[in-house]
């Protein structure tokens, strides 16, 4: 039995993979930031775990919630521009979604 690996094809898989990841990480990041900079900071309140080393009470999340609308305030951004912030974050948002499902598609089609 003699075992023949394809190296330059490992080398295509290896590549593709890396700039995959760094597009969805790329693309998800600065959609969290235009999302941000539109006003919409989002604020998650924290599951609690039996063994977990910190949580956060609610007087520490309405304390968050309040910052982050007192940020969204003082923007400097007129409406316009922050609409524009929302549109641009909503479509990173989706061009992850997109490479997300595209990658799938890859894997399941097995082309």
């Amino acid at each position: 039995m003699n075992v023949v690996i394809n190296w330059l094809a490992f080398l295509q898989v290896f590549i593709a993979s890396l700039i995959g990841a760094a597009a969805i990480v790329t693309f998800y990041a600065v959609g969290l930031r235009l999302l941000v900079r539109s006003g919409h900071a989002p604020v998650v309140s924290p599951a609690e775990f039996t063994d977990a080393i910190t949580v956060v009470t609610p007087k520490e999340l309405r304390r968050a919630e309040k910052a982050a609308a007192k940020a969204a305030r003082k923007s400097p951004l007129t409406e316009g521009q922050k609409r524009l912030a929302l549109i641009g974050a909503y479509g990173c948002f989706a061009l992850c979604a997109l490479a997300v499902i595209g990658g799938i598609l890859i894997i399941v089609i097995g082309h």
